[in-house]
């Protein structure tokens, strides 16, 4: 913590107490971020970035752990979390309440396909799974209404 505070974080208050167990900073920019001791169990088998927390509610992540095939592995109180099979980062999902959507996210995924994939198949199960074609028809939109792309790789 002292580190990302020299480094221009500050410490902001979105409503955590002591009991949360961490503390919330910002980035210069105003990112929040959490930082939060080592042994938590819910950052357990991550790297040095323990999760990217989203604000979402638990039927997308569900949607996203079938989209990316990456297992739950915190599933309590509306939350949600996935993970690659592979361990590193989670992604997280806070439950609500969420807040009312007024602009594009700041941050959204890009899904990459492999060069010789078939992306209106891709397209197609993405929507049976719940996302839909935002208003551009070229961005997509998950359940909760995040954008979101899907590319084919470049070789």
């Amino acid at each position: 913590m002292a580190r990302a505070l020299a480094l221009g974080a500050r410490h902001i208050d979105v409503g955590q107490t002591p009991e949360d167990g961490h503390i919330v900073l910002a980035d210069p920019d105003g990112n929040e971020f959490c930082v939060i001791e080592a042994g938590n169990k819910f950052l357990a088998d991550t790297g040095f970035i323990g999760a990217v927390a989203c604000d979402g509610t638990q039927a997308v992540g569900y949607f996203w752990s079938e989209a990316l095939g990456w297992p739950l592995v915190w599933d309590q109180d509306e939350e949600t979390a996935i993970q690659s099979p592979q361990g590193g980062t989670k992604l997280t999902w806070g439950g609500p309440p969420v807040p009312p959507k007024t602009d594009t996210n700041r941050l959204y995924f890009e899904l990459t396909l492999p060069p010789d994939a078939d992306e209106t198949a891709e397209i197609a199960r993405l929507t049976e799974l719940g996302a839909r074609r935002g208003p551009d028809g070229v961005v997509m939109l998950d359940p909760d209404g995040n954008e979101f792309t899907v590319r084919r790789a470049t070789t």
